[in-house]
């Protein structure tokens, strides 16, 4: 049964949702006119050189703060744990599809947030909420899909916790503290901060997420120029797996294109977001005057998730050539041996295992968020705190299960977020257009009475 369930998941990664999410890229891009490569300037200086000032308009937290807490969710396991995973099972030319879908989910992405800042409401609390399952209802006029989306979102949420929780304790392992041990603390820790709301999670993220990503970056990048003779080999890995097929050797057990494709798609989905809509749900509650301008902030999170921190990873253990002498079940312990392997195993070990603890504590704590979310617009506001214990306890799920297998089940609930969000955004490129050409003459006019 359970290998069926993974042929169905692989065929719908292979073609209906490659077609859509690259597809659907595509069509937002050119409907956008390319703007995400034309306008790559602009779009630098109203992220990065606007990442300290206050920004006027409605909303209940800042633009960084909505930003950090939808990176918090996107930079985390995923990029550490889940590229590694990704060359496991579909080679290094996995990479190389990541990086396609990572330049083309910058419209998507951007389209999404516009999408759900537009169509956001206020809830019973007060505070500003949005997302696909609003666009699509109120938007497209389908209700139905719009719930069809919350409960695969809902429902995908409890095997990504436990993807998240899985990591951080295979990588705790390496250094000998007792998956149990590591479990609880995540239970603790992640629940004294997502019982705060977006409001307390946007404080603890806009700390946590820059310090850790610099800190990994770095310590990364130590690693791979320490092996930089094997940088121009690992390019060639990542050009000629994208296209032909990889032979097993060593801990690898090789792959087909197809693998390759499909592991490239899933985990750079799963990485950055694009596609899923699920960025939306942090990016409503900012406080914002247009809504293209929170939108830029989708495509910063794409620079920084994929562009920069998943390549490093990548990189990592390509140059270190751990890739090739552990098999895909131990995936998880990649990063911490390849750090290990020129910073020693006391300094890489324990830095990895804090950096992959910070990283999926903001993962976690973020997608929490967006599940109880779902489960509001759903059930209304108690449900959310009754799939708060839910999730919570997939952590110890993580603990317990193979992270292989728990990947399939993520995929498979994953694909169904991205096909009913997909509906939405390509049917509704016109209004998103509007806005972004609302936005661009607002820009266009600042500048000729300045």
């Amino acid at each position: 049964m359970f290998d069926l369930f993974t042929q169905l998941t692989n065929w719908l990664w292979l073609y209906p949702v490659l077609v859509i999410l690259v597809g659907g890229g595509i069509v937002m891009t050119i409907t956008l006119r390319f703007f995400q490569f034309t306008k790559f300037p602009f779009i630098v200086r109203e992220t990065f050189g606007r990442i300290f000032k206050k920004s006027s308009g409605e909303g209940s937290i800042s633009p960084f703060q909505a930003a950090t807490s939808a990176l918090a969710s996107t930079i985390g396991a995923a990029n550490i744990i889940g590229v590694p995973l990704a060359i496991a099972t579909g080679g290094p030319g996995a990479i190389f599809w990541m990086w396609i879908i990572a330049l083309f989910g910058c419209a998507l992405k951007y389209s999404e947030i516009i999408l759900g800042i537009k169509y956001r409401v206020k809830n019973e609390a007060g505070e500003y909420v949005g997302g696909p399952m609003y666009y699509l209802k109120n938007g497209l006029k389908l209700p139905l899909l719009g719930s069809l989306f919350a409960f695969f979102l809902m429902v995908e949420i409890a095997p990504s916790v436990a993807t998240q929780a899985a990591s951080a304790i295979q990588t705790a392992s390496t250094i000998n503290i007792p998956p149990m041990v590591s479990a609880l603390a995540l239970i603790i820790i992640v629940g004294l901060v997502v019982y705060g709301g977006i409001k307390r999670i946007g404080k603890v993220t806009e700390k946590m997420v820059p310090i850790m990503a610099i800190a990994y970056f770095v310590v990364a990048l130590i690693v791979i120029l320490v092996n930089f003779e094997q940088i121009p080999h690992a390019f060639s890995l990542i050009l000629k797996g994208a296209f032909t097929p990889t032979a097993a050797f060593g801990g690898f057990a090789g792959s087909a294109v197809a693998a390759t494709i499909k592991a490239g798609a899933a985990r750079g989905a799963y990485s950055n977001e694009a596609g899923m809509g699920t960025s939306t749900i942090a990016h409503s509650a900012a406080v914002t005057d247009f809504p293209a301008r929170q939108g830029l902030w989708g495509i910063f999170e794409i620079l920084v998730d994929t562009l920069l921190i998943c390549t490093v990873s990548a990189f990592l253990v390509l140059t270190t050539g751990v890739w090739s002498e552990i098999g895909g079940g131990q995936a998880a312990s990649m990063p911490s041996i390849a750090v290990q392997s020129v910073l020693g195993n006391f300094f890489g070990g324990t830095f990895l295992t804090i950096c992959i603890l910070m990283f999926v504590l903001s993962t976690i704590i973020v997608i929490i968020f967006y599940g109880e979310k779902q489960a509001e617009y759903l059930f209304g506001l108690k449900a959310s705190k009754v799939v708060r214990v839910v999730y919570l306890a997939f952590i110890i799920v993580g603990a317990i299960f193979d992270l292989e297998k728990i990947i399939v089940l993520l995929d498979f609930t994953l694909a169904g977020v991205i096909i009913t969000n997909m509906i939405g955004v390509v049917m509704l490129r016109k209004e998103v257009k509007e806005e972004s050409d609302k936005f661009f003459d607002a820009v266009s006019k600042e500048k000729s009475n300045s």
